[in-house]
């Protein structure tokens, strides 16, 4: 251990054992993945990030080594731990300029978003000198004033190749490529069983896996447009599930995302008029549910169905607005009264 900590400092690296682990130092070829918890802090103590609470849930970190991971510090430190063992790792700045942008797509994930988004479709270091915002006002100042970090993990397993699925962002483009129709069906499996959170997952992973492999086209290019239209049909099923989970927003804006490309999509125009339903849009959902008799009058029923179920929550709503409308005043009547009296 001794030689560990001699190497390790050598490059810029500290390290404290907080906690011993268990058994030999595992040996850690190309393809192992590692799990771990970790917590992210300035010198000074001040927490950045820590996977127990980023998004308000606990998840570890899974790395497959080997992969070339943004932050490879972190590759390198968990190959001197046990299971179990818990430790510090002071690092120098060298090996920790690229920390905001791996910190916003960690973020980004912990809380269902695209990893990439807000990122420039550019090399990272450009990114660490441009004046791009990540949208995290702690992560804009470490980009701008870079400083060692102390990285506390606690290694809790380490599986060799081929004992595990590969996880999509680990996968290469060809994999990635591969996987999306069995992903796909999985979401559909799961959506006929009634999971509907499960499935929208797994629809999102999927996404995820394409627009990967877009962000590397050009937009517009024929690749480009293939990957485009393999997006869509997934995105329309993920707003299905949103739609169901009551996250209208959500599903407001990637239908409007999807319209202003594909103006005949007649799914996004029905999926997106029911949302504005559900958020009292009363005109908007109608424009949209015109929109949708105008491409495909067959689905006269299924609109009418929509419209008549809209009117009658806009009914109760109203009634019921009246009724508090008038017990407030009544209650100011007997108020008034009792003042008087």
């Amino acid at each position: 251990m001794e030689e560990v900590a001699i190497k390790l400092g050598a490059d810029g690296i500290q390290k404290k054992v907080l906690s011993p682990g268990k058994g030999e130092l595992p040996s850690f070829p190309d393809g192992t993945k590692v799990i771990f918890h970790y917590r992210t802090s300035l010198c000074d103590g001040n927490v950045l990030d820590d996977s127990r609470m980023m998004g308000g849930k606990s998840k570890p970190m899974e790395l497959i080594l080997g992969k070339k991971f943004k932050l490879p510090v972190w590759e390198r430190v968990v190959t001197t731990m046990r299971a179990g063992e818990v430790a510090d790792f002071t690092c120098d700045i060298k090996h920790t300029a690229l920390y905001p942008l791996v910190s916003q797509s960690l973020r980004n994930i912990s809380v269902g978003k695209d990893p990439l988004e807000g990122q420039r479709h550019c090399c990272g270091i450009a990114q660490v000198h441009s004046h791009h915002s990540l949208g995290h006002a702690d992560l804009d100042h470490l980009q701008a004033n870079p400083q060692p970090l102390v990285f506390t993990i606690e290694l809790l397993e380490v599986l060799p190749s081929g004992s595990f699925a590969l996880e999509t962002w680990a996968m290469t483009d060809e994999e990635k490529l591969q996987a999306v129709p069995q992903i796909h069906e999985e979401g559909n499996m799961l959506f006929k069983k009634g999971e509907t959170a499960a499935a929208a997952e797994k629809y999102y992973n999927a996404i995820a896996c394409l627009k990967n492999l877009q962000m590397k086209e050009q937009p517009g290019d024929l690749a480009w447009i293939k990957l485009d239209q393999m997006i869509t049909p997934l995105l329309l099923n993920y707003c299905q599930c949103k739609l169901m989970l009551g996250q209208y927003y959500e599903v407001l804006d990637h239908c409007s995302s999807l319209l202003n490309k594909y103006e005949d999509n007649v799914k996004a125009y029905f999926k997106r008029g029911k949302a504005h339903a559900a958020v009292w849009n009363e005109a908007e959902a109608r424009a949209d549910f015109a929109k949708v008799l105008a491409l495909d009058p067959s689905l006269g029923p299924a609109v009418a169905k929509e419209i008549r179920a809209m009117e009658e929550k806009i009914r109760e709503k109203e009634k019921e607005e009246k009724g508090r409308y008038k017990n407030l005043f009544n209650y100011s009547s007997t108020s008034t009264t009792a003042t008087t009296s």
